[in-house]
């Protein structure tokens, strides 16, 4: 079966140009904050996508609805797209500052060095594949030396980033059918709230942008200022982590803030339908859901044997620093939102022994609900793969003639419903442990010996989990293979592999690869 390419470009047209609208809702901030030299650098990036968006629109515009192949293909080549041209803005205000071709009105500061990082086109891109995929990690040295209107870009990307392109593209374009369904499905979403698919989105972005403004009023009330706190807002429900600071939420040494955070993160591990389901009265979702269930007790479990581990190597000066920090990184690292309050690395230099560190990635590496904003593999598969597998081994044992069944939560699947669903979870581990395994792989190759090996695992799974933390190796600094392998790893990580997979196989199929 091939890919109807002429379904994939207009797909991807109507994305490109959706995505261009969020560059001109950008324009505003640049002026309230009298950033009028950004002005022009995002007016020609919108120009650009949406004319490139509209051209692909209009040239396919009579295709037929997309199939569930096409959906995939989209949804890959989308995410790349948006990735690559969300970078123009740090690349042409880097260069606009470097050149500095306006007259004073224009405001234009002076050259810094972590803007001077995105004169190259590569960080620019990384940061806005970091952004897109809601994962965080940063070419920016000191966020703190950046202009405002790239601080909101970073932020907004992170925020739509965390719903997801196709969900804003469904949500705005309001188009009801099969086409739109495959293409939200496509996204590594397939929960509905409504029967209707846009009814569904349109109830997403309700309930998103509604907690978004109860974090910002939470963040107010702890201390944070409100520049900060619409920002940490954005990229906390969308379990991104990008920060206005570079010491991230340990920049305000405030026990009272890093409290406020967590309930913010918590938040965006919950998947959307069960959000609704709470929002209606129906409390009893938060231990009758199997995902919210086990996201609360990985959650309590997995900060108790971090607290653990860190009081055992004397890491911190009290108990409750020691507990603050164990909850708040376990919490950020499994809900995928990166953010800090501890130093876990200095890239050469350890600061966390190998113990925490590889809890950490254990965290991040199953993630929270399915449904939700977050990366990893999701704790649904992460279930289904344990008790798939007991159910497999307990098969020797009983009659080829016997009816099994596989009870997940309230749901019980057949022999066959199982073993499908067991299939499609262990294909998806093994894929994400391959995609793990090449970022390592080219990490080892790239960087100098002194690197520690938990320390080079956990960036990578950080990328490919979407989370951000980082040990003090990701940066500027890195060699380009390192940089272009992260991301890869966050733009698999965000789709889950499998619409990449598929890609790359209509890509070799195209180029009779496969002979």
């Amino acid at each position: 079966m091939k890919v109807r390419y002429s379904a994939v470009g207009r797909d991807l047209g109507r994305i490109v140009q959706v995505v261009s609208l969020m560059l001109l809702v950008s324009i505003p901030i640049a002026a309230v904050h009298r950033e009028f030299y950004a002005i022009p650098a995002f007016v020609g990036s919108a120009l650009l996508m949406g004319g490139i968006g509209l051209g692909l629109a209009r040239r396919y515009r009579d295709v037929s609805d997309t199939g569930r192949l096409e959906a995939m293909v989209t949804a890959a080549a989308a995410w790349g797209t948006v990735g690559v041209f969300g970078g123009l803005p740090f690349l042409l205000i880097a260069w606009t500052i470097a050149l500095d071709p306006y007259p004073a009105w224009a405001n234009t500061p002076a050259m810094t060095d972590t803007v001077a990082t995105f004169r190259h086109p590569l960080h620019g891109i990384f940061e806005s594949v970091s952004g897109f995929t809601s994962t965080g990690l940063t070419m920016a040295a000191v966020e703190e030396e950046l202009p405002r209107s790239l601080h909101w870009w970073r932020s907004f990307t992170e925020w739509i980033g965390g719903v997801g392109v196709i969900v804003l593209t469904v949500a705005i374009l309001a188009r009801p059918g099969s086409g739109s369904l495959t293409l939200y499905k496509s996204e590594a979403r397939s929960e509905k709230i409504h029967p209707s698919i846009v009814s569904t989105v349109t109830e997403i972005w309700k309930i998103y942008l509604g907690i978004t403004l109860a974090g910002i009023a939470l963040f107010l009330a702890a201390g944070m200022p409100p520049w900060d706190a619409i920002n940490h807002a954005m990229t906390a429900i969308s379990t991104g982590g990008f920060s206005v600071h570079a010491d991230s939420i340990g920049h305000y040494g405030s026990p009272v803030i890093e409290y406020a955070v967590i309930p913010v993160m918590v938040a965006g591990s919950i998947a959307f339908p069960i959000h609704y389901l709470l929002l209606k009265g129906e409390l009893e979702n938060f231990y009758t859901d199997l995902q919210t269930r086990w996201v609360f007790i990985w959650f309590a479990v997995g900060s108790a044997l971090l607290m653990a581990l860190l009081a055992t190597g004397d890491q911190y000066e009290s108990l409750e620093e020691t507990f603050r920090i164990s909850l708040f990184q376990f919490v950020s690292a499994t809900s995928n939102a990166g953010f800090g309050t501890a130093t876990i690395g200095g890239g050469t230099e350890r600061v966390w022994t190998a113990g925490p560190t590889l809890l950490l990635c254990l965290g991040m590496l199953t993630g929270a609900a399915a449904g939700s904003t977050v990366g990893g593999l999701k704790l649904v598969r992460v279930i289904t793969l344990i008790k798939g597998t007991v159910w497999q081994i307990r098969s020797v044992f009983v009659p080829a003639s016997a009816i099994r069944r596989l009870r997940l939560g309230e749901r019980t699947l057949d022999q066959s419903q199982a073993q499908r669903e067991y299939t499609e979870a262990t294909v998806v581990f093994v894929l994400w442990l391959a995609g793990l395994a090449v970022g390592i792989v080219v990490f080892l190759w790239t960087l100098p010996p002194e690197y520690p090996l938990e320390y080079v695992i956990f960036d990578v799974m950080s990328a490919q989990s979407t989370v951000g933390l980082d040990t003090g190796i990701t940066g500027p600094e890195m060699p380009t293979a390192a940089k272009t392998v992260l991301i890869f790893n966050m733009w698999i990580g965000r789709l889950e592999i499998i619409p990449v997979a598929v890609l790359l196989g209509a890509l070799f199929q195209n180029l009779d690869l496969y002979r």
